[in-house]
Parts: C-alpha cells; structure tokens; sequence
C-alpha cells in the first residue's frame, strides 16, 4: 500500500470515528430524555461501519493498475446509524409529569459506563488514526529528504 492510499484509509477513519463521537455524545446527552419526537423516550443510537468497496481500477489487470491491488486497505465508510429497538428503563416515579397510571416513567436504556467505553474506545481510534496519517507524512517527508 502507497502512503498515499494508507493515509486516505486513514483519513476515512477519521471521518468514521468522529460520527461515532458525536452519536455517542448524543446518547449521553439524552440519558434522561423521556420524550422524542416519536412520543416514546430517546432511543440509543449505533454507528455501523463496513470497508470501503473496491473502485473499479482495482478489476483491471495488474499492469494496467495505478493503484494497489484489490487486498490493499481502502478505508471505511459509514452504512447507518440504527436505533437501539429494546425495551425502556422503567422507573417508579409517580410524580414525574411523564408518568403511566402506575407511576411508572419509562426512560431510554442509555448505560453511561458502556457509552464511556465506547467513547474511550472512539478516541483512541481517532487518535490512532491521526498518528498513522502523521507516520505517513513523516514517510514523505524522508523520501524528499532523500531525493534532495
């Protein structure tokens, strides 16, 4: 893989990670939201991810390529954002406004230490990322270095 097609991998899975960060914030942020715009309470949100698909160049004979062959990474790309369809924490509160006849207020089914994890886990693939697009700058760098 060029440098240059290793730091466009990276640079979509800076765009991926970043996607996840603020669905992430999204879901902290509304941990206590009891009602959405569909009446029920927030539900948690996930980003899907999938690589990158071969671009046709990839299909042409190895000597006619410009590119790498088609096992070289091409990076990722977001497919969705799904909600999470189980069901809401049910939480006795009798005087809350959104209460049920039995008191019950039905809240999203956020955990904060999984969206923690999850926004740990976020950050360092953003930074690895980063840290593999400065590698491959650093490469170039040297290879001019060298010509010069």
């Amino acid at each position: 893989m060029g440098i240059a097609m290793g730091m466009h991998a990276s640079a979509s899975g800076l765009t991926a990670q970043r996607l996840r960060l603020d669905v992430i914030a999204n879901n902290i942020a509304n941990v206590n939201t009891t009602r959405s715009g569909d009446g029920g309470p927030y539900k948690k949100q996930a980003v899907t991810f999938m690589p990158r698909p071969a671009e046709f160049g990839d299909y042409l004979p190895p000597i006619l390529q410009r590119n790498q062959p088609p096992s070289a990474g091409r990076g990722v790309r977001v497919v969705d954002i799904i909600e999470d369809e189980s069901d809401p924490k049910l939480v006795y509160d009798p005087g809350h406004p959104e209460a049920d006849e039995e008191g019950y207020v039905a809240y999203p089914n956020i955990s904060i230490a999984h969206e923690m994890v999850d926004l740990i886990d976020a950050t360092r693939a953003y930074q690895a990322n980063v840290t593999a697009i400065g590698a491959g700058r650093e490469m170039g760098q040297a290879a001019l270095d060298i010509l010069s």
